[in-house]
């Protein structure tokens, strides 16, 4: 299944099929009368979007720890908050898995020594591992239950093999894959939260030593401060597709029917939600990148050469558009370092 769901093409665009593709598809299948039943209430459509809401998820998920590892780089952070036994100590696999990311993109060791330019940072940095890690575990649960529900039958009533019984039940409900998601949706706003206070932090003098806004021109200059709106622009959108689909309600058919799980609903969220993350992490990559630029010596680790090569160059003010267009598309990049 996992095969599977890394073959789903990114959502920016699928490539045309070619002669031989074409001519290896199934004869179309003439639909009767309540063909569509089976197609309904196995949810078919909740499922497929959940499939490319996790896939694009998880990209994302693998991404950001490229993103922060160059923000905590770019305001010399303390790495001993992801020290190796700071985890082993509370082993929550997605925090134990966010801090071991950020090590090995920064090159450090598993005991980092030195506690950069201050004792304690600010909560973006510091607690990282533990909220993302959060977005980590969230993302396996649904995978788990989208693996599950692909692989398994769910239409009413279930029919033994042999012909010889069927089972009518409630299969069907999806609520297993109505609060994956929804619980996807909520761990991804507050790992986006995060982003965008890393990147209020990259334009701050106090934590970076750099000028404000990241700005290199004259006293007006604004730098990358505009991002800031962008970020939490896609915030507020991320908040509206945390607030949990489940807890909507419905009776129908004379009473017999008288809840639903509105998975549907929860998976379009969590395709709504996955792009407006993509935007500020593109807004923080952006700042990160700049800001690293920025440095006298800016560190010699590949994931900053490849983002550095990326980017468009140039300190001037300007539309920041094209920056973060070029940063969205580089996350996908990013998401295999």
């Amino acid at each position: 299944m996992a095969a599977v769901l890394d073959g789903i093409p990114a959502r920016t665009g699928t490539p045309a099929l070619g002669a031989r593709a074409r001519t290896c598809l199934p004869t179309p299948v003439t639909l009767r009368p309540g063909d569509a039943l089976a197609l309904l209430s196995s949810n078919a459509l909740a499922l497929g979007q959940a499939a490319l809401g996790l896939h694009g998820v998880d990209r994302l998920l693998r991404a950001t720890h490229a993103v922060a590892a160059l923000s905590l780089a770019a305001v010399s952070g303390s790495a001993e908050a992801y020290a190796a036994p700071v985890h082993t100590l509370r082993p929550y696999p997605g925090a134990v898995r966010a801090a071991g990311e950020v090590r090995r993109l920064l090159e450090l060791p598993d005991l980092p020594e030195g506690s950069g330019r201050r004792i304690q940072d600010p909560y973006g940095f510091r607690a990282f591992p533990q909220v993302h890690g959060c977005a980590l575990d969230a993302g396996e649960r649904l995978r788990e239950v989208v693996e599950a529900e692909i692989n398994c039958p769910s239409e009413n009533p279930l029919l033994a093999l042999d012909g010889t019984a069927a089972y009518h039940h409630g299969g069907f409900f999806a609520a297993p894959l109505g609060h994956a998601l929804e619980t996807v949706n909520l761990t991804l706003l507050q790992t986006a939260q995060l982003s965008a206070a890393r990147l209020t932090a990259l334009g701050d003098p106090a934590l970076t030593g750099l000028p404000a806004f990241l700005a290199a021109g004259p006293a007006s200059s604004s730098g990358t401060m505009i991002l800031e709106y962008t970020a939490h622009s896609a915030l507020a959108e991320l908040r509206t597709c945390a607030a949990p689909a489940s807890v909507g309600h419905a009776v129908l058919s004379h009473g017999l029917e008288e809840a639903a799980s509105f998975a549907g609903q929860a998976a379009r969220q969590t395709l709504r939600a996955t792009e407006a993350y993509r935007t500020v992490l593109a807004c923080e990559l952006v700042c990160a990148v700049r800001a690293l630029r920025m440095h006298a010596v800016p560190p010699e680790i590949a994931v900053f050469a490849v983002a550095d090569e990326a980017l468009p160059d140039g300190m001037d003010d300007r539309p920041l558009t094209g920056d973060v267009t070029a940063a969205a598309e580089l996350l996908w990049l990013l998401a295999q370092f």
